[in-house]
């Protein structure tokens, strides 16, 4: 038993498959004050309270990366509030929103209010991108310490909203301003500018066709010459082409690689026929061709995390004709079953799956007691029943929006119990208790006593 502490807990989870950093195997975990104190054989050892998960599997609370909660500016889409509720039914533990809200959190005050508004109203926890433009590069290393943020954003190419960094010299500024990692929008502005016409009306699946697989091939080729020069990090979001993949693991140095599930699961121009303008990202999804390339690097270790970019809009926005229909979907919510299916189907293991959503988090941005099951870290928990079938619908979805992209579709592999340092905040599809979100804190900007 790897017990550094009397053996009296809080609460012990008893006889379930925990997999963590030692492996998998059917162990008891005992928390204390909010910490996982103890792993091992707690049968003679007394809890305030002893939950059975036998025939569960007891895996670190899965963060999710990026997300995006409209909150403040676009409260109809969604708001913090429901946001962190879509979070925990769905086993996420922890959230890192993006900076494209109204206004966009590009100073101290705007991140601040963030950090306030989320503060006991979200369930789950939390933390705040601080976004660049091409105005503030002289005070984002001040922001990118203050707390409750997880780093800066840059957005190469146009998205929702109009932070916008998309030459190389004001890149070159943000990367030199900055210490920890930058996370990037990988799209080429000017290409985008170039081709727009491409997009035509009412035909959705144009969509990668403006926005080409050489859009995204050359802003990471530059982007990733400009982090070089600069001696910064970058992680990459969205990746969306098997053409960056090798581009991307000879840089593995200085870059590390995200994928989205949407990505993982649907193919163009498929999807655009069968759900329309619900399958509208930035970035596209592309043919499988790129689908499997998405997959082979996931398998090839080159991918560090998986997050869902979730990004709502109300179906009445999406239903506008394309290419007024605004682009992102809803996906924090489904985001554990439908990555369980695929280790249900053999595309990707147990291990795996906790590597890219738990410890790659924890790799990648330095969360401090976040990420892993292992004593003295937070007990964040995502409790699954990995048998366990069900069917999406759009009226189980939290979030201000209430619809998903994968609404039909039967996942196997289903989160049970979400449990946050400690406290157990989702059981069986029930919220347990009070909003207690946290901010997020990190090991680079750890807070001075």
């Amino acid at each position: 038993m790897s017990e550094i502490f009397p053996a009296t807990f809080d609460a012990i989870y008893s006889g379930g498959t925990v997999v963590n950093q030692d492996g998998t195997g059917t162990t008891d975990v005992g928390i204390r004050d909010g910490r996982i104190a103890a792993i091992g054989d707690l049968s003679k050892a007394d809890a305030g309270e002893r939950i059975d998960v036998t025939g569960l599997h007891v895996l670190p609370g899965v963060i999710d990366t990026q997300v995006h909660m409209r909150e403040p500016g676009n409260e109809h889409k969604e708001d913090l509030e429901a946001g962190g509720n879509a979070a925990v039914l769905g086993g996420v533990t922890a959230v890192f929103e993006m900076p494209n809200t109204k206004p966009p959190t590009t100073n101290s005050e705007a991140l601040a209010d963030k950090v306030s508004r989320a503060h006991h109203r979200m369930q789950c926890d939390y933390a705040f991108y601080a976004g660049a433009t091409t105005e503030n590069a002289d005070i984002l290393a001040d922001l990118e310490r203050e707390p409750g943020c997880c780093g800066v954003k840059i957005f190469m190419g146009s998205s929702t909203g109009n932070l916008l960094v998309p030459d190389d010299d004001h890149v070159r500024a943000v990367l030199r301003a900055i210490n920890r990692r930058c996370a990037v929008h990988s799209e080429d502005e000017y290409r985008l500018r170039e081709r727009r016409e491409l997009a035509e009306l009412d035909k959705p699946e144009t969509h990668p066709v403006w926005r080409d697989v050489q859009t995204a091939v050359q802003c990471t080729e530059r982007l990733l010459r400009l982090a070089r020069e600069e001696g910064a990090r970058i992680h990459v979001l969205h990746i969306t082409t098997a053409d960056e993949m090798p581009i991307l693991a000879a840089n593995k140095d200085i870059a590390t690689v995200e994928v989205t599930p949407q990505h993982l699961t649907f193919a163009a121009p498929d999807c655009y026929q069968e759900i329309g303008t619900r399958a509208l990202m930035n970035p596209p999804i592309r043919t499988a061709e790129h689908r499997a390339g998405l997959w082979a690097g996931i398998a090839a270790g080159i991918v560090d995390i998986v997050a869902t970019d979730h990004s709502p809009h109300t179906l009445e926005e999406k239903s506008q004709a394309y290419p007024k229909a605004p682009s992102g979907m809803p996906g924090v919510q489904t985001f554990v079953p439908v990555m369980l299916n695929y280790v249900n189907e053999g595309k990707l293991s147990l291990e795996r799956f906790v590597d890219l959503t738990s410890h790659g988090p924890n790799r990648v941005f330095g969360t401090a007691r976040k990420g892993r099951i292992a004593v003295g870290y937070d007990a964040d928990l995502t409790i699954v029943d990995m048998k366990k079938s069900r069917t999406i619908e759009d009226d189980w979805i939290a979030s201000v929006s209430k619809w998903s992209a994968f609404s039909g579709r039967t996942m196997t592999g289903w989160p049970v119990g979400t449990v946050i340092r400690g406290r157990k905040v989702m059981w069986d599809d029930e919220i347990t208790g009070k909003a207690g979100g946290e901010p997020v804190t990190f090991t680079e900007v750890l807070p001075r006593g």
